[in-house]
């Protein structure tokens, strides 16, 4: 399924909630015909922006030799090293500075996007112009223990936008045969990686776009008698991809992304069945004594890159619906798509 770049850059600013802070950056998909590129300048106009203002500092404990007694002083390294003899002292202080992870992620992620084999020669060139100008701060290797280690207050949201397409580009470059350097896997054909985007997508869509519902993902419990409560431990768990009530009713949305939306037998399209029973079980298991329940619609929603269908079928007051919505048309027409489909309860 080959989604338009500028498209994929939408759906992962609002799985982000982000949609503010890519305003900010302010990035042309223009003459970026790879997602890598389109990432190198997201990162270059971002890092400009936060250069401009002054990149952040905080307060880091340092352990080391100084002249002079600077701090705590640390007693047993001085004497064992001898250093006293030389007036010099082992000390730990706190110093303001810019050698912070978050700072120290961005750069790390400069450098690897330099050598990433994909990345447009001009752009690189932008890229090792803003190196310098990290001066005093170091690069760290890169993992997902040092992405999940960072901490951002809430008023700094943006440098949250960019270490999130810092985690992008780390998570889909894998080394070389030649040392130091990277390739970029487009995770855009991944399937795996696209289900969670595309769920992440929506479920942040309809939350941003309608703030008054109440939108996310929902457990749900096996209505099944058993002779011991034991035996519920070896049911699987069941959490929708996304419920939204609001003063109308409730829907549930199960998101689905395959290469191709309908399954094929005997040259015909068919829904993939294994789907169908899903959300079948969902509309059965979440009844209770609230009458919205028994109301619930449920729908299979589907990206496609042609054109879009339109399934209604009834099971008891249940109405279920087969949706698809086109990735392969501009942004604002998704977004009317993706309101027609929710405001048709």
């Amino acid at each position: 399924m080959a989604i338009p770049i500028e498209n994929i850059y939408y759906l992962l600013c609002y799985a982000w909630d982000t949609l503010e802070e890519k305003e900010k950056a302010k990035v042309s998909v223009d003459n970026s015909p790879e997602i890598m590129d389109l990432f190198a300048k997201v990162l270059i106009n971002g890092t400009r922006i936060l250069l401009k203002r002054g990149i952040e500092k905080d307060y880091i404990t340092e352990t080391k030799e100084m002249a002079g007694v600077k701090g705590k002083l640390e007693l047993s390294p001085t004497v064992k090293s001898g250093i006293y003899l030389r007036q010099r002292t082992v000390c730990t202080h706190d110093e303001f500075s810019a050698n912070i992870l978050s700072n120290q992620i961005l750069l790390s992620t400069i450098y690897r996007i330099l050598r990433t084999r994909e990345v447009n020669t001009q752009l690189k060139s932008q890229i090792k112009s803003l190196v310098w100008l990290f001066a005093g701060i170091e690069p760290i290797d890169l993992s997902h223990r040092v992405f999940n280690s960072v901490r951002l207050h809430r008023n700094n949201r943006f440098y949250a936008f960019l270490l999130k397409v810092c985690r992008i580009i780390y998570e889909n470059t894998l080394p070389t045969e030649k040392p130091g350097q990277y390739h970029f896997v487009d995770f855009s054909r991944d399937s795996f990686k696209m289900q969670k985007l595309f769920e992440a997508f929506l479920r942040n869509f309809y939350r941003r776009e309608f703030p008054h519902w109440k939108v996310g993902s929902e457990h749900l419990s096996w209505q099944f008698s058993v002779p011991d409560e034991a035996h519920m431990a070896y049911v699987p768990i069941m959490k929708t991809d996304i419920s939204i009530t609001n003063e109308r009713g409730k829907t549930i949305i199960d998101a689905k992304y395959y290469k191709d939306s309908m399954a094929t037998q005997y040259d015909r399209e068919k829904m993939h069945s294994t789907n169908l029973y899903q959300l079948f079980s969902y509309l059965m298991n979440q009844r209770s004594e609230d009458p919205v329940t028994r109301h619930t619609r449920g729908i299979l929603l589907y990206p496609t890159t042609s054109n879009e269908l339109d399934l209604d079928y009834w099971y008891d007051e249940h109405l279920i619906q087969i949706k698809t919505v086109n990735l392969n048309q501009h942004w604002t027409l998704i977004e009317k798509r993706l309101k027609n489909i929710q405001d048709e309860e």
